[in-house]
């Protein structure tokens, strides 16, 4: 049996701790400026595994909510075929009708190849819209969804590339709201991830990958072209290292780094002129100087690959939202199904009326050899 190496994790940690710090230092910045995009709802971490490890999934064992993350995974399964579904209500310290849908899948073609396809939806519950006077207009009942389509290859035993297209839908509003017409906006986006599998027969050693996600169009909501916004694309990059010390009992930690792809909102017109006319490729490259990184790392400890406990940590700089929670979470896996949950502990200078307090994802799992 192998001997559990706790030098080896205190290192590791010390590592996490060193980013973590960095990463609040940057939220004390007074020169700082906002990164803001449009379905920010594609930003939303749906996977209540992953939200039991503060978000960080890009690198730990595959899933059929693999495409949410790092879809490059799905060939190192374990399972011929798999399907997911997660519900999460949202800002329930906001509203109490607003939540998160998802369902995702993959299945092998053979050894080297998969496809996959995930749908998320999400309802933002009904809205009055008012005029400048405070006078109700309407009810508004915000929605949007995404739905992907995609392809995975195993490239060799150790390397997996993958790549998947997206339509993305956006209703946020319909009619003419104060002298302004609106519209449901419409995008289509792609996702490229690579994946590295260094693990032993076993199971045990290091995993990693990186992602480019939602790599496409802008939308609008107006016939206005030139207000359209730029979707959430981002990059991240992760690390996971897996460690059983016998059959029973196994750990995993892991580490994912996300930087948004979008350049800073300029604080006054000229700049915002300069703003709009940015090409979709000329953004990626203006979005070096921004601030917005996403920093979530995690644990989870299996017991016999049928009781799951999870801890974790996620910190978003001010320029991302500017939000730190503690995350814990615990799966079950009863013969081909594994029910997962997950909680979210708010952290830092925002646990007053946070509205990210009391958040819990539900997921289920199904696996088919």
């Amino acid at each position: 049996m192998k001997k559990f190496n706790m030098f080896r994790y205190i290192s590791f940690f010390s590592f996490l701790l060193i980013v973590a710090m960095r990463a609040n230092a940057q939220e004390n910045g007074n020169n700082i400026g906002i990164t803001t995009t449009a379905v920010p709802f594609l930003r939303i971490s749906p996977d209540a595994r992953a939200g039991g490890m503060g978000d960080a999934s890009i690198a730990i064992s595959p899933d059929a909510n693999c495409g949410f993350y790092n879809l490059a995974k799905t060939p190192f399964a374990k399972n011929r075929s798999a399907i997911g579904a997660t519900y999460t209500p949202w800002l329930r310290e906001v509203a109490d009708d607003m939540y998160l849908a998802t369902l995702a899948g993959f299945h092998k073609l053979n050894e080297g190849e998969v496809v996959s396809a995930s749908l998320r939806y999400f309802s933002a519950g009904n809205i009055a819209l008012i005029d400048n006077n405070g006078n109700k207009l309407q009810t508004a009942n915000p929605r949007e969804f995404a739905f992907d389509a995609g392809y995975s290859r195993k490239l060799s035993d150790k390397f997996g590339l993958a790549a998947a297209l997206r339509y993305i839908h956006s209703n946020l509003a319909t009619g003419s709201v104060n002298g302004t017409s609106y519209k449901a906006g419409n995008a289509v986006a792609a996702d490229l991830s690579v994946y590295y599998n260094g693990q032993n027969d076993n199971n045990r050693g290091w995993t990693a990958g990186m992602t480019l996600s939602n790599l496409g169009t802008k939308i609008g909501y107006t016939e206005n072209t030139a207000q359209k916004d730029f979707l959430p694309a981002s990059l991240g990059i992760g690390a996971a290292y897996r460690e059983a010390w016998d059959e029973t009992n196994s750990i995993t930690f892991a580490l994912d780094v996300n930087k948004l792809l979008v350049p800073e909102v300029p604080q006054n017109e000229e700049g915002m002129a300069a703003y709009r006319e940015k090409t979709v490729v000329g953004s990626w490259f203006n979005s070096f100087g921004n601030e917005a990184w996403q920093l979530g790392f995690g644990a989870e400890y299996g017991f016999k690959e049928l009781l799951y406990l999870r801890l974790g940590y996620n910190s978003k700089t001010y320029s991302y939202g500017n939000w730190q929670y503690v995350t814990a979470g615990a799966g079950v896996r009863f013969n081909m199904a594994t029910v997962n949950f997950s909680y979210l502990i708010p952290t830092g200078n925002k646990t007053s009326r946070n509205p990210l307090a009391n958040t819990v994802r539900f997921g289920l799992l199904f696996g088919l050899n």
